[in-house]
This record gives structure tokens, sequence and C-alpha cells, in this order.
């Protein structure tokens, strides 16, 4: 998978239900997709949270972008809109310790800064899933797509593979049968928790599942998806 910033709870299901965990640091970085930003509840609508990057080249990998310099001042402004959109919430303290952790970590390369707060949160949530960066397993990184899970998979002697249900049109089961690999697809079930007194936005960022449940609680939740 990519790395993303505070990702959806699909994420943490999808590394719950594994045994190992590769986190790409070795690709593109995606101008409006989900490395960088993500969303949370404000005011009873979603509204977008983001890293602010360093302007360079939209060719480099993940782990050749770097946080703006403004990063600095920005990062409390992120921290400022959270406690104030949730504080409230009843797992607010909590979870605004291990937001903090997350958001001040003294590091600005981009990939190892996401990487420390998919690394926070799984231990928050004791997931024990071990977490893996593509760059250090020896393959041909200048494999794409399909080929290079397929080669990953090899190398690790894995006999499963589970994506998430995006993937469908990207994997094909007969290419990983061929290979002796089973091919799953990972598709979470719908499910609603209180959000104040506002109308349920579902699939935000997992800041808000934090927020506004357990530990126990979520740990129910990364059970509820089907694979296919």
């Amino acid at each position: 998978m990519q790395p993303y910033f505070f990702p959806y709870i699909g994420y943490f299901q999808l590394i719950n239900a594994v045994d190992e965990f590769i986190i790409y640091d070795n690709i593109e970085f995606t101008k409006r997709g989900w490395i960088n930003r993500n969303r949370i509840l404000v005011n009873g609508t979603d509204v977008l949270i983001s890293l602010p990057l360093k302007k360079d080249s939209d060719y480099l990998h993940v782990k050749e972008r770097f946080l703006a310099n403004t990063w600095e001042i920005d990062r409390k402004k992120m921290l400022n809109i959270i406690k104030e959109s949730y504080r409230k919430a009843p797992f607010f303290y909590e979870t605004y310790e291990v937001l903090e952790k997350c958001i001040m970590y003294e590091e600005r390369n981009l990939f190892e800064f996401i990487f420390h707060s998919i690394q926070t949160i799984k231990n928050y949530l004791d997931i024990k899933t071990e977490l893996i960066i593509s760059s250090t397993i020896p393959i041909d990184h200048q494999l794409k797509s399909e080929e290079k899970v397929l080669a990953i998979c090899k190398l690790i002697e894995a006999d499963t593979y589970i994506n998430p249900i995006g993937g469908l049109e990207l994997y094909n089961k007969e290419s990983f049968k061929e290979n002796k690999l089973d091919l799953l697809f990972q598709k979470a079930n719908y499910f609603d928790y209180i959000q104040f007194d506002n109308k349920f936005i579902p699939w935000l960022s997992i800041i808000d599942v934090l927020m506004f449940n357990s530990p126990e609680e979520i740990n129910f939740m990364l059970d509820q998806f089907e694979l296919i």
C-alpha cells in the first residue's frame, strides 16, 4: 500500500488482517491523493487537513519529498483545528495525546513522518502486524503494479495477497494463481457511530474514529469487512 496521512479505518482493517503489511516508499508522489492529506469533521462537515510540502519535481518518490519549511507553524495550526473540532468528543484527551506524538514528530522527510504516524496509531490500537518498508525488499524496483506485487510476494514467500476492493480492476486472480498465490480483495462493511448531534459522515480519517470510539470498540470495527 501507499503511505497515507492518518488514513481511514479501512487501511487499519487491512493492516490488522495480514501477517505482513508492506508500505511503498519508492513510488512517485501523487497529487490530489491521500498521501499527504485527509478529511476530518469540522462543524458538522468534512474538511481537508494537509501536510504542506516543499516544492519539488512531481516525479520524485515519496521518500524523496519533504515537509515545507512552514511546517513548524502549520503543525500548531493543525493541532488547534483538531482541538477545536473535537474537544467535546468522548475520547478527545486520549486521542489528542496520540495525535500530538504524530504531528509534533521531529522529522521532515514525508515518508518517515507518515510511517511514524501509522506505526504510532497501530501501536495504540494494539495491532501486532509487522510493517515493512518496500525499498528494504531486494527485488527489481523498476517493476510496476502487478509484476512488482508478485515479485514481493515471491521473495517473502507469501501464500496470500490481500488488496483493497479498489484493486479489482488492477489485479487478475489467474495471474496470482499461476504464481501459487491466492488473491483476495477486502471490502469494508458500512458502519456508523455518533458524531456529536450531526448527520453521520462515513470514511473520514482515523482521527474521527479515534475521537468517538474507545480502542475496544475500534478493535471490533477492525473486523468489520469481507474478503472476496
